[in-house]
């Protein structure tokens, strides 16, 4: 689907795109993008992706709210929306994952994109555009960056993965969980996540 110029943009506003590195691609895709869409760019390669469905956002509430109520360290704080800057292989990625609990103040500045060196855990929550890159590109990424903890809802296959203790491109230890289940979450959170509530 081509992205929509903006009303008050005129064709000599828009650069030229030829020869635009991925990089500039990028940033003239997240520019047009229409609200609710997400830009990301992974290994190299720019993903345009629609507003979630309804389902995919009552496991993502749902989820925020068990952190509120059951988190330990009450200084972590859930985001949604927030942009991470990730180290890639050449160029760095730029990834919106669906929650992002990191401790509070960690956003507070004026950037659309973050370093992930404060953030304790991402979540995504698998759409049928995105489950292959939720499964096997981000785990890189967010190994890669040191992220201690990802968690994958992963809706198709009716499991949640919990990965942990990065190393490399991967994680050291993946334990994978029926939906409908409790599902253990490492420190900080330290505790059970009712998957019965998705």
């Amino acid at each position: 689907m081509p992205l929509p110029v903006p009303e008050d943009a005129s064709s000599e506003d828009l650069p030229d795109r030829e020869g635009a590195s991925t990089q500039e691609t990028f940033e003239l895709f997240s520019a047009l993008a229409p609200k609710g869409w997400r830009v990301e760019l992974i290994e190299g390669e720019i993903y345009v992706v629609p507003p979630a469905n309804g389902e995919h956002e009552e496991i993502v509430t749902e989820m925020v709210e068990q952190v509120i109520a059951r988190r330990v360290d009450k200084e972590l704080r859930n985001f949604t929306g927030i942009g991470l800057s990730l180290p890639g292989t050449t160029d760095a990625l730029r990834v919106i994952p669906d929650l992002v609990i990191a401790p509070k103040g960690s956003f507070d500045d004026q950037l659309e994109w973050h370093a992930p060196d404060p953030v304790h855990l991402v979540a995504e929550v698998t759409s049928s555009s995105t489950a292959s890159r939720d499964r096997v590109q981000k785990i890189r990424a967010y190994a890669r960056a040191g992220i201690p903890v990802y968690l994958m809802i992963d809706r198709e296959a009716g499991e949640a993965v919990v990965c942990s203790e990065p190393v490399g491109d991967d994680f050291a230890h993946k334990h994978i969980h029926k939906l409908g289940t409790a599902v253990p979450l490492p420190h900080p959170l330290g505790f059970d996540l009712d998957t019965g509530a998705f």
